[in-house]
């Protein structure tokens, strides 16, 4: 049974920084990363590392956030610098699995740590 495991949220101050974490169980994903959902918005994607190690960032945490994977142990982490208060919302650990030769891929999900930056 698969599991996504987030730990690491909580309350900054604007220009602090948190570090979030996912460990996952059941599976080796292809694909892992973090997507954000604030109040009355839609979720978009953070960040997302292959593994393979190939990185992928929304414009609006670039040189902010980094992410990185341990594959090992299954895990993947979310480092986040100059937070602002635009960046509070609830942060959802993500994973991909591709199930077959053409593409197809099955999705998982954490189940949200909350993230507030204060002004």
């Amino acid at each position: 049974q698969v599991q996504l495991v987030e730990s690491g949220g909580g309350l900054v101050q604007a220009g602090g920084s948190l570090r979030l974490s996912c460990a996952a169980s059941g599976r080796i994903f292809d694909t892992m990363g973090w997507f954000r959902q604030a109040p009355g918005k839609q979720r978009e994607l953070v960040a997302d590392i292959t593994h393979g190690g190939i990185t992928n960032y929304a414009d609006s945490v670039k040189g902010r956030f980094t992410i990185s994977r341990d594959n090992p142990k299954n895990t993947v982490h979310l480092q986040m610098n100059s937070l602002e208060p635009e960046d509070t919302a609830v942060y959802y650990c993500h994973a991909r699995k591709i199930i077959n030769v053409e593409g197809a891929f099955r999705d998982y999900w954490g189940q949200g740590t909350q993230v507030t930056v204060s002004s």
